[in-house]
C-alpha cells in the first residue's frame, strides 16, 4: 500500500483554510489548476490537506505494523507543539502552490525527520531524501502558472494555532478510473499521539 506520515489540521483550521481557498478560486486562471480536496466528498476530507512529513511510497503489507510501531515510538518522544497555517508559496515555477507552516517549525522538522528515520528503520526502501520543507498543498498545474497573484493574496493569511498532538500513518488510494480530474483518495491507517498527549 501507498504510505505517507502526516499531520492533520483539526477541522476548523481546515474550514479557515477552504474559505480562504475559494477566494484564491477568484483569481484569474483558478479553473486552470487542479485543487486539492475538490473531490465533492464530505466524510475524510480534512485529510486531504495535510503537512506530509515523511513519504514512503509503496510499502508491504507485512512492513505496515512494524512500521506504526516505529511511529508510535517517535511519536511518543516528542512533545506537543503549536501550528498554524501562513502566507504560502510555489514549487517547480507555478507547477504547486502551497500554504505555509508558523510556529514551533523546529519541532514540526525533528517530527518530520523521527518519521523519515522510522521509516528507514522498519525497512521502507526509501526514496530521495530532501531537506525538510513544511507546506501544505492547495493546488497543482501540470504546465506551471504565474504563482504571484496568489502568493500575494496569500501573503496575510493566518489561520488559528492549534496544539499539534500526533500524527497520522495515512494511505493514499491513487485515482483508477481514468476520468480526467480524478483525485487521490486517503485514508487514516493509524494515528499516533505525541509525547504528553498520550
Amino acid at each position: 500500500m501507498r504510505l505517507f506520515a502526516a499531520v492533520l489540521p483539526p477541522e476548523d483550521v481546515s474550514r479557515e483554510l477552504a474559505a480562504e481557498i475559494e477566494e484564491l478560486r477568484r483569481l484569474p486562471g483558478a479553473d486552470l489548476l487542479r485543487w486539492t480536496g475538490d473531490s465533492g466528498r464530505t466524510r475524510g476530507a480534512a485529510v486531504d490537506r495535510h503537512f506530509t512529513l515523511a513519504f514512503y511510497g509503496e510499502v508491504d503489507d507485512g512492513l505496515v505494523p512494524e512500521l506504526t510501531a516505529r511511529l508510535e515510538r517517535a511519536a511518543s518522544r516528542t512533545g506537543p507543539f503549536e501550528l498554524a497555517l501562513r502566507g504560502g508559496g510555489q514549487f517547480g515555477h507555478g507547477r504547486v502552490l502551497w500554504a505555509g507552516a508558523d510556529g514551533d517549525l523546529p519541532a514540526l522538522r525533528l517530527l518530520a525527520e523521527r518519521a523519515q528515520a522510522a521509516g528507514r528503520k522498519a525497512g521502507v526502501a526509501r526514496g530521495e531524501h530532501r531537506r525538510y520543507k513544511a507546506h501544505l498543498t492547495l493546488a497543482r498545474s501540470g504546465t506551471g502558472l504565474d504563482a504571484q497573484p496568489y502568493l500575494r493574496a496569500l501573503a496575510g493569511f493566518r489561520s488559528r494555532s492549534w496544539t499539534v498532538d500526533g500524527l497520522a500513518l495515512v494511505r493514499s488510494h491513487l485515482p483508477g478510473s481514468g476520468v480526467p480530474g480524478e483525485r487521490p483518495r486517503y485514508e487514516v491507517v493509524a494515528r499516533c499521539p505525541l509525547g504528553a498527549a498520550g
